[in-house]
């Protein structure tokens, strides 16, 4: 009876303690704002704010990014896919898809500065990290197949996405056909 109370009060302290170690003093509520706002200075010699200054003098120096998300389709052989499809859980590729990788191989072993990078996509069903670790199987599956067709390991890096980019949104069976792919995609 005696070591039932001793073993009873052992585990509510060692409860107790383990309940204090995993609190913590600091407050999420009272996180300072710092002011982040560029000062510049003006020509009687004090600072102003950027939200004082004219919004043309602040964007003289800024120049436009121009995104042309074309620039990489243009790299790569001419009017061949990229993207290669699987069946439902699994990493197989099919052979419809074959003579999408040997043009790919062809293509990166006329230049060895060429390189690529294969992401590894599912579909929506399935957990995070099952998904993650499907998406790397069948980007790896794609550079094995270019390796077996001597494209050098340095040329081609295999990523997992797994569910995180869908190629289209929906819960049908024709959605998760488009998402459980591989891309490749030229660098």
């Amino acid at each position: 009876m005696f070591k039932r109370w001793i073993a009873t009060v052992a585990l509510a302290t060692l409860g107790s303690v383990l309940m204090a170690a995993c609190g913590s003093s600091t407050k999420l509520n009272d996180v300072p704002v710092e002011d982040k706002t560029p000062q510049q200075v003006s020509a009687s010699g004090g600072s102003t704010s950027a939200a004082a200054t004219s919004t043309a003098a602040i964007n003289r120096d800024v120049k436009p990014v121009a995104l042309d998300s074309a620039a990489n389709d243009k790299v790569g052989p001419t009017g061949v896919a990229r993207i290669v499809y699987f069946d439902y859980d699994s990493y197989v590729i099919k052979p419809e898809f074959q003579a999408l990788i040997e043009s790919h191989a062809k293509f990166l072993k006329t230049g060895n500065t060429r390189k690529i990078m294969v992401e590894g996509h599912t579909d929506e069903r399935g957990g995070r990290e099952y998904n993650l670790a499907l998406g790397q199987k069948r980007s790896e599956a794609v550079r094995r197949a270019l390796s077996l067709l001597g494209v050098t390991d340095a040329q081609v890096e295999a990523v997992s996405f797994g569910k995180e980019k869908p190629a289209a949104n929906g819960s049908d069976e024709a959605t998760f056909a488009q998402n459980r792919r591989a891309e490749i995609a030229y660098r």
